[in-house]
């Protein structure tokens, strides 16, 4: 009996670790973490085109990025994505855009985050300055592979801050500027969202949610803006109305997290630095300096061509502010398209209207 009793709970133990790792497999599956190659109508590697994860040594560290292109001979686009530290090809993954058609597109990777991240940074050191320093070699070193003398640089959310500073620095290195979601104010961007969210919590008579909001009254104190700013709270709310990373996004858990952890475009231990990398840099200088700037103030004037790529339903990055900012800065050209179905991912989240727009702005290169 004794025996028999002893094999029953051995099978029952083999049969959950069976179902632990099987469980474990598909939330985290296994992978060399290669890039999705593009295929032509026959099945075969598609002629001239990339799909490569490659880095670049900039004064002592490497910077990971991840480039694809249906051509190679197409402009270079180089997109300074979100966050930090939440890959932007990320969300090429998950809802793939026409980028790849149009250009040749790099997806850089900041240091200290993703692809670029290192246990051996320091959090002090990443800077407005260094992060603009990477940028410019990067397109320096994308200029110099593809022949090109000039590129396209995209500055999507967080990245907009980090591209208009480029741009002000070394506005010959880029033909043109696509502002995606672009910070122009963040704490007059947050009010609105506040005050919005609010609106609609009380409209719905959701008390629950309107009491959280008023447990954080943000104007009273910086104390209470910077707690409400990183609290969960606001991404809860922003996902919940579909006014935040996509319309369409209910929650960064099932949204982000969990599609990160089984994206095989990276490794797992590549996985594991996203979010190491992502805890570190709300100790960087350069995100605090993003939430403080002001475009108004700061970048009255703009040296190159900007198209402004908007998401009518964008309260991480308000929408109104955007149009505003358009309205007042000078440029040589500049346009504003909207996305009447898009919050703060337009590119991704209305590819083919993004296309048409994209058409539009290569038209007169062509």
């Amino acid at each position: 009996m004794v025996r028999k009793r002893d094999s029953k709970m051995i099978i029952i133990f083999l049969a959950a670790v069976v179902i632990l790792l099987l469980a474990v497999l598909i939330v985290f599956p296994p992978s060399r973490g290669k890039i999705p190659l593009f295929y032509d109508e026959n099945g075969e590697i598609s002629e001239g085109s990339i799909a490569e994860k490659c880095y670049l040594d900039v004064d002592g560290e490497k910077l990971g990025m991840i480039i694809i292109a249906q051509n190679s001979d197409n402009p270079v686009l180089l997109v300074c994505g979100g966050g930090p530290g939440i890959p932007e090809y990320l969300l090429e993954s998950m809802y793939p855009s026409c980028l790849a058609e149009e250009f040749v597109v790099c997806y850089l990777e900041y240091r200290g985050t993703g692809l670029s991240y290192s246990s051996d940074i320091k959090a002090e050191d990443m800077t407005t300055e260094r992060y603009v320093s990477d940028i410019a070699a990067v397109t320096e070193y994308l200029s110099e592979r593809f022949s090109q003398e000039k590129i396209y640089i995209m500055g999507h959310s967080f990245g907009s801050y980090i591209a208009v500073k480029t741009i002000q620095q070394y506005p010959d290195y880029y033909n043109a500027y696509i502002a995606m979601a672009q910070n122009c104010n963040q704490i007059e961007s947050e009010y609105l969202a506040y005050d919005y969210m609010k609106s609609l919590y009380e409209q719905s008579d959701n008390r629950k949610m309107v009491e959280k909001f008023e447990e954080c009254p943000i104007r009273e104190s910086d104390e209470m803006y910077e707690k409400y700013f990183s609290s969960s709270l606001r991404d809860t709310a922003m996902h919940e109305l579909g006014v935040g990373t996509t319309r369409d996004m209910d929650s960064v858990i099932t949204g982000i997290f969990f599609p990160s952890l089984r994206c095989t475009a990276y490794t797992w231990q590549e996985r594991i630095n996203i979010w190491r990398g992502k805890g570190a840099s709300v100790r960087f200088p350069v995100v605090d300096d993003s939430t403080h700037f002001n475009a108004f103030e700061q970048a009255p004037t703009l040296p190159i061509p900007v198209y402004f790529f908007a998401g009518k339903y964008d309260y991480t990055c308000c929408y109104s502010l955007q149009y505003k900012y358009y309205e007042h800065v000078g440029a040589p050209i500049k346009k504003f398209y909207e996305f009447e179905e898009s919050a703060h991912s337009p590119v991704f989240e209305e590819p083919e209207k993004a296309r048409g727009f994209i058409e539009e702005i290569l038209e007169p290169q062509r």
